[in-house]
């Protein structure tokens, strides 16, 4: 990995390299996406098989693009019972960790006749995007399905690439039931969250699309957006690592192979105030690639968006990290809850050498569907209130409404809106 000095300059560089994995940089796919989400629209299951075909090279129809009770089955009979222990262990902590997050409604009524709420609602119908490909990430399932099971959605709808054989891959069936899913259809890419956006004769339309996916899913729920919500437009994984002289270097580089074996865009960053410490990640990092299965994907990452950075003091790494508001952010240092209280911008923090990121990732409980891309800046991990709305209440009786009445025409009539001032006046004529 680059060992450079922390400054302005490399700051800025390391900033304007990281925001190219953006998708909002992939302006070249947009008019494709386009392009098969109006055409899904229009020609509905028709369009939606076709790109099946195109893009997943498996024959799908109307008859057996929903998973079967059957699928299921069969699924259950292939994972392996330890893992489906792990699974339903990780639910058990993931479902308690979201359970504190639930709101509910509330009302303040006062003495002189007004009455204030906030009604709280479920989102009725929730699409939830699975990726499919090379690799199958059951866990983010769990991440997905289960805030909203918790918020108290009725339908949760999920869409997934099938493999060449027409199946989907068995631990994210399993996932997704022990979860909660509603059902499953067997599509993906951009032409899936059309068909979650506008709905097809076989999959239902939805109110809100989330999931994580490759750029063509990401450009489809921007082109999407407003005719359903959906969470965020998710970018390529990120960790940052702020450590001081007390951290392990094997620990520190085991953590930040850990997110850069997701695929050759991922990033990976360690800011240390301690040039021994970054030589020996160094020298770590170099000892663990060789061991690894997924070698040549974490050397072209490390190779393109890895960078030790050495700051003069942990205020000056906290800087940097609040300038880069990574998805996940460790800090292994001598007091981590003292760093921990001058962060401002991150997706998930993990204290301690003990608390790596993977812990976050399948188990601890809260959720691993993260803001990327320096966006952490401005939007938070996927929860409840994901899930939910929030309706307003208002109550006033004649005698609160005659205190302010007069207060109230005044402010529509100076706003030029008469019919506003007037729907207020006609209840104290005389």
């Amino acid at each position: 990995m680059r060992i450079v000095e922390l400054n302005e300059n490399t700051k800025k560089n390391l900033l304007e390299d990281l925001l190219k994995r953006s998708p909002n940089q992939y302006t070249q796919y947009e008019e494709t996406v386009a392009a098969i989400v109006a055409d899904v629209r229009e020609r509905r299951d028709m369009a939606l098989l076709e790109y099946t075909e195109k893009f997943d090279h498996v024959q799908i129809n109307a008859e057996n693009i929903r998973v079967t009770e059957e699928e299921f089955a069969e699924a259950y009979r292939a994972v392996d019972p330890e893992v489906l222990r792990v699974i339903r262990a990780a639910i058990q902590n993931i479902k308690a960790y979201h359970m504190l997050q639930k709101r509910n409604s509330w009302f303040d009524a006062q003495e002189n006749g007004i009455i204030l709420g906030q009604k709280v609602t479920p989102i009725a119908s929730v699409g939830v995007y699975v990726p499919g490909g090379k690799a199958a990430y059951p866990s983010s399932v769990l991440m997905n399905i289960l805030p909203a099971k918790v918020a108290g959605v009725e339908r949760i709808v999920m869409t997934t690439p099938p493999g060449k054989d027409g199946k989907v891959n068995e631990g994210t069936l399993v996932a997704a039931k022990e979860a909660g899913v509603t059902e499953i259809y067997k599509a993906g890419g951009a032409q899936a969250v059309a068909a979650l956006a506008f709905g097809t004769q076989s999959i239902p339309k939805v109110d809100k699309i989330v999931g994580p996916g490759n750029i063509f899913v990401a450009l489809a729920k921007k082109a999407v957006y407003g005719h359903v919500s959906i969470d965020s437009i998710a970018g390529p994984s990120e960790i940052l690592v702020i450590a001081d002289e007390t951290a392990n270097p094997r620990y520190v580089a085991a953590d930040l192979l850990s997110q850069a074996e997701h695929d050759e865009l991922a990033s990976a960053i360690l800011v240390t105030t301690s040039r021994g410490v970054a030589e020996k990640v160094n020298a770590e990092i170099e000892g663990f690639l060789g061991g690894l299965s997924r070698r040549d994907i974490l050397t072209k990452s490390i190779e393109n968006y890895g960078y030790i950075l050495i700051a003069q003091n942990l205020n000056e790494a906290v800087d940097a990290a609040n300038e880069i508001a990574s998805e996940h952010l460790e800090i292994v240092t001598r007091n981590p809850f003292e760093v921990m209280t001058k962060i401002k911008n991150a997706g998930a923090i993990f204290l301690g050498e003990y608390s790596s990121e993977p812990l976050g990732d399948y188990f601890a409980g809260p959720n691993h569907i993260l803001p990327t891309n320096g966006t952490a800046k401005f939007f938070s991990p996927l929860s409840v209130d994901d899930f939910v709305k929030k309706s307003s209440i208002i109550s006033y009786s004649r005698e609160a409404l005659e205190k302010v009445h007069k207060d109230i025409e005044l402010f529509a009539k100076a706003e030029g809106l008469t019919a506003h001032a007037n729907s207020i006046a006609v209840r104290f004529e005389k």
